[in-house]
C-alpha cells in the first residue's frame, strides 16, 4: 500500500493542552458575549464541579451562560432541535460543549439549527437528509471536553441519531462547525469510570487505526494516525486501572486529540459505520463498547483480503508488540489489550441485539454513513458487513 504524498490540512482549532487547562478559560478571546453551555442530562458534570468551574471562568471573562442539560448519549434530532430553540430564546450567541463526544457533536448540530430555519435533517447530508447548504453563519463553539474518546474537539463534524429512521449520520458544515476553541483539560477526565475509560479510548483508538489502513492515507495522517495509536495503544491500560493517574491520562488524551486531527487530514472506516448502526437501532449501547465488539472480526477480515499487511504489523508495535511480524500480530495485541482493559469478553446479547438484525443492520450502515466505505482497503459488500456482525456475535 503506497502512501498518498497529496494532502490537505486545515484544522482552525486554537487548543490549550494539559492539566489546569480549564483555569486558563477566561484569559482567552470569546466569540461572544452570551453562552449556550451545553452539557449531558447526567449528574457528572455538576456533581464534580465541572460546570460552576466553567460558569465561574465564563463570568471572569465578562460573558453571562444559559445552561441546557439535554443531551443523551447518542444524542438524538430532538435533543439537537431543543438546544437550538433554548439558543434562540435566550439569544445566545456562541455555545460552550462541555463534556464528552455526544455533548460536543450535540453542540456542533445545535449550531446550525440555532441560526437556520426549518429541521436539522434539512441539512444532512447522506440517508434520508435533504441536503440543504447551510445557509447562516453556525454559532461559533468553545469545546471543553470531559473524555477522550470522540477527538470531537478537534474535527469539524459531529454525529447525530434520527429515531424515527434509525439513522445515525454524520453533519457537517465545511470548516464553520471546527470548534473556534478547544480545552482538552486531562484533570476533567480523572472522574470518568473505568468502563467508559476504556470504551472512550477505544474509540479514540479506531478513528486512527482505521485511517492508518485507509486508501485515503497520506504523509500527514500516517504521522499523525501512528503516534495517536503509541499514546493511546500504551496508556490506556493503566489509566483504567487508575482513573486518577494524571500522566496516563494526560498521554490517552493526547492521541485523542490527534485522533480528531486524524479524522480532518485522513478518515475513518467502515468499522465506524458499521457500529453506528448498531447503536442507532439500539440507543443504550455506548458508541466505544460496540466498536470493541467488532473490532477483531473487522479487522480480521481485512487482513484475510491480504490488504496493506505491512501496516498492521507496524500498528502491532505500536501497540506495544515490539516483535510483531506477521499481520494478524496486530489482532493479538488489539485482544491483549482489550483483556487488560476488561472489556474483551462484551456481549451483543446484553444490549438486545440478535442476529437477525444484521443483515438490516448492514444496509443501515451503507445508506446512513457509506461514505466512509471508500475508504476501506478492500471492498467491503454487505454479505461481509453480515459476516463481520456474525463473527462478533455473542
Amino acid at each position: 500500500m503506497n502512501t498518498r504524498t497529496v494532502f490537505e490540512f486545515d484544522v482552525p482549532t486554537r487548543t490549550l493542552f494539559g492539566a489546569g487547562s480549564l483555569n486558563r478559560l477566561h484569559e482567552q478571546s470569546l466569540p461572544g458575549k452570551k453562552a449556550l453551555l451545553v452539557i449531558s442530562n447526567g449528574k457528572s458534570t455538576r456533581a464534580h464541579g465541572y460546570l460552576a468551574r466553567t460558569v465561574e471562568q465564563l463570568e471572569k471573562a465578562g460573558v453571562s451562560s444559559v445552561v441546557f442539560d439535554k443531551v443523551e448519549p447518542n444524542p438524538l434530532k430532538d435533543t439537537v432541535m431543543a438546544g437550538g430553540a433554548c439558543a434562540r430564546e435566550h439569544e445566545c450567541d456562541f455555545i460552550v460543549a462541555l463534556g464528552g463526544g455526544s455533548v460536543m457533536d450535540a453542540a456542533k448540530a445545535i449550531a446550525i439549527v440555532a441560526t437556520n430555519d426549518g429541521d436539522l435533517w434539512d441539512y444532512v447530508l447522506f440517508g434520508t437528509g435533504k441536503g440543504k447548504p447551510v445557509a447562516q453563519q453556525p454559532l461559533p463553539i468553545v469545546a471543553i471536553t470531559t473524555t477522550a474518546g470522540t477527538g470531537s474537539e478537534t474535527d469539524g463534524g459531529g454525529v447525530i441519531t434520527n429515531p424515527e429512521t434509525h439513522e445515525k449520520t454524520g453533519v457537517f458544515d465545511g470548516t464553520r462547525l471546527f470548534p473556534r476553541l478547544a480545552i482538552v483539560d486531562p484533570e476533567l477526565m480523572c472522574s470518568v469510570p473505568p468502563a467508559f475509560t476504556a470504551y472512550q479510548g477505544f474509540d479514540a483508538l479506531f478513528h486512527s487505526t482505521e485511517g492508518y489502513i485507509s486508501r485515503k492515507a497520506n504523509l500527514i495522517s500516517d504521522m499523525v494516525a501512528i503516534t495517536a495509536i503509541e499514546n493511546v495503544g500504551r496508556y490506556l491500560a493503566a489509566t483504567v486501572a487508575n482513573g486518577g493517574d494524571l500522566a496516563s491520562r494526560e498521554r490517552v488524551a493526547f492521541g485523542n486529540w490527534l485522533s480528531g486531527v486524524q479524522m480532518v487530514v485522513g478518515t475513518c472506516t467502515s468499522e465506524h459505520s458499521l457500529e453506528h448502526a448498531l447503536s442507532a437501532y439500539h440507543q443504550e449501547l455506548p458508541h466505544g463498547a460496540g466498536l470493541i465488539m467488532i473490532s477483531r472480526a473487522y479487522y480480521t477480515h481485512f487482513i484475510n483480503k491480504g490488504c496493506c499487511p505491512e501496516r498492521f504489523v507496524r500498528m502491532a508495535k505500536a501497540l506495544g508488540m515490539e516483535d510483531a511480524k506477521c499481520p494478524m500480530d496486530f489482532v493479538t495485541a488489539l485482544t491483549r489489550l482489550q483483556e487488560a482493559c476488561g472489556v474483551a469478553d462484551l456481549r451483543m446479547s446484553d444490549y438486545g441485539i440478535t442476529p437477525d438484525e444484521f443483515e438490516t443492520m448492514a444496509h443501515n450502515a451503507v445508506s446512513s454513513m457509506g461514505f466512509l466505505f471508500p475508504a476501506d482497503p478492500a471492498e467491503l459488500s454487505i454479505e461481509d458487513c453480515v459476516a463481520i456482525y456474525q463473527a462478533s456475535y455473542k
